[in-house]
């Protein structure tokens, strides 16, 4: 990382840490009391599933680990930021991929946030022009060797509940690692994008399920966004964030991140939306094999419009 960049990082995290929330970037934490994820899951269990109480900061503390190297089998080397949740049992693992043209950082805060509800985080560094096909055989493979020897993380890993989440390109390089056997409970995809005369071949070769959190089409449409529904055969369900730019599926934006914790394209407010779509997806895909606890989460967002487009196979 290059002097300037370290600058600019420094600099957001001092303005995070002047607004008292340097440790993840919602404040007021959830009310719920729960010492081990399988408290938590009983817990939210109990209740009707409801997505606000994800806006909230969950119960469990994070500690972090940041530019950890990963070395995969083939001499393969990841730069990863590890964000790991406080209880002492096993718990799943999220994995996320970042877009085009840009880093790991640009999803700390969804990583953090992830891990306060009782699921570690890896955000991994992968080539930022692609090909996002080669990203996504990167991404199997990681899948593959964390399955194989979990302690390479963290002993407290379940390697049998490992979820992939990928922005913009990012999205299409986890589709293609499910395609590619990636051995994952399935896949979030952030107002994903797709290139290549190859995607319908991989998309329809997608088994396990997916979830899409898109941005407002109606102010941007990424590339081939469409296909991801058109072309996943089934298990695939997918909603609309209104007035959401694709920036908005970061936090913080790589704008953000290269201008000094100033991005005009992007809403806090749209974000924290997007941070909690993905916590509530997370944990339904995590903890149930399926995504119908979030979908019901979805359903006062749904109701009011501020998600549309609501569609599943």
């Amino acid at each position: 990382m290059d002097i300037l960049r370290r600058t600019r990082l420094f600099i957001v995290a001092w303005l995070i840490l002047a607004t008292g929330c340097a440790r993840l970037p919602i404040s007021e934490q959830t009310p719920i009391k729960a010492g081990t994820p399988v408290e938590l899951q009983s817990s939210l269990r109990d209740m009707e599933p409801d997505l606000d109480l994800f806006r909230l900061r969950g119960p469990f503390k994070v500690s972090t680990q940041n530019n950890r190297e990963l070395r995969l089998p083939g001499h393969e080397r990841i730069n990863t930021d590890l964000f790991l949740s406080a209880p002492a049992g096993k718990a799943p693992l999220v994995i996320i991929v970042h877009g085009h043209d840009s880093s790991k950082e640009a999803h700390t805060f969804q990583a953090m946030h992830l891990a306060s509800w009782g699921m570690h985080s890896l955000a991994v560094q992968l080539p930022k022009s692609g090909p996002w096909v080669g990203n996504g055989r990167i991404l199997a493979t990681l899948v593959g060797f964390i399955q194989r020897s979990p302690e390479a993380i963290d002993r407290r890993i379940d390697p049998s509940r490992i979820i992939l989440v990928g922005h913009s390109f990012g999205g299409y390089a986890a589709a293609v690692a499910l395609a590619e056997g990636a051995s994952a409970a399935g896949a979030i995809l952030l107002d994903p994008a797709a290139l290549g005369r190859n995607v319908p071949k991989f998309l329809q070769q997608v088994q396990r399920p997916v979830m899409l959190l898109g941005a407002d089409e109606e102010l941007h449409a990424t590339r081939n966004r469409d296909a991801f529904y058109r072309y996943i055969r089934s298990g695939i369900a997918e909603i609309s964030i209104r007035d959401a730019a694709h920036e908005d599926a970061q936090y913080p934006s790589e704008a953000s991140l290269q201008n000094f914790g100033i991005d005009l394209t992007t809403s806090e407010e749209l974000q924290i939306t997007f941070v909690s779509a993905l916590t509530s997806a997370a944990f339904s895909l995590s903890t149930t094999g399926t995504f119908d606890y979030a979908w019901k989460s979805f359903g006062a967002a749904l109701e009011t419009g501020k998600f549309f487009n609501a569609r599943r196979k």
